[in-house]
């Protein structure tokens, strides 16, 4: 039998300390040594996905794919390439619309602009780039341009 008010009290104590890493590795633990039942039994108590938990149990095993290294919580390579590496057009779009409202010293590193990345965003679609504001802006904040604020401050 296994006792699902000590994995709580433990889950509950750790949890808050626990990065992702640290979380699937301690329900591995709790699941090897809980035993028969005890992936389906721990999901249940923690919350995590049995698949999360059987890749801890490989990790703790030494088994499957390589873990992850020990400064890091995942896998290096995960996560999409930047815009700029799969479409090497859009910061030449990009600051050919900018340039025109651009402010601030030209020889400066940080150039500010009066549109926003909303605009710019439409702009950059009417050219044929299917853009939302949000991956513009870490597009821009790359490139060194700032959102200048209508107002006085």
């Amino acid at each position: 039998m296994i006792d699902d008010s000590a994995i709580k009290l433990r889950y509950a104590s750790l949890g808050p300390y626990l990065d992702e890493r640290g979380r699937r590795l301690f329900a591995a633990a709790e699941a090897l040594a809980a035993g028969w039942g005890g992936i389906a039994t721990v999901a249940r108590i923690t919350g995590i996905a049995r698949s999360t938990i059987g890749r801890g149990l490989d990790e703790l095993r030494d088994e499957g794919e390589p873990a992850a290294a020990p400064d890091r919580v995942r896998r290096a390579g995960a996560g999409r390439p930047p815009l700029v590496v799969t479409d090497p057009t859009v910061l030449t779009d990009l600051k050919e619309l900018v340039e025109p409202t651009t402010r601030g010293d030209p020889e400066a590193a940080l150039l500010w602009t009066a549109r926003s990345l909303r605009n710019l965003a439409a702009a950059l679609r009417e050219c044929g780039q299917p853009l939302r504001p949000n991956v513009l802006h870490v597009d821009a904040s790359a490139m060194t341009v700032r959102r200048c604020s209508g107002r006085a401050r």
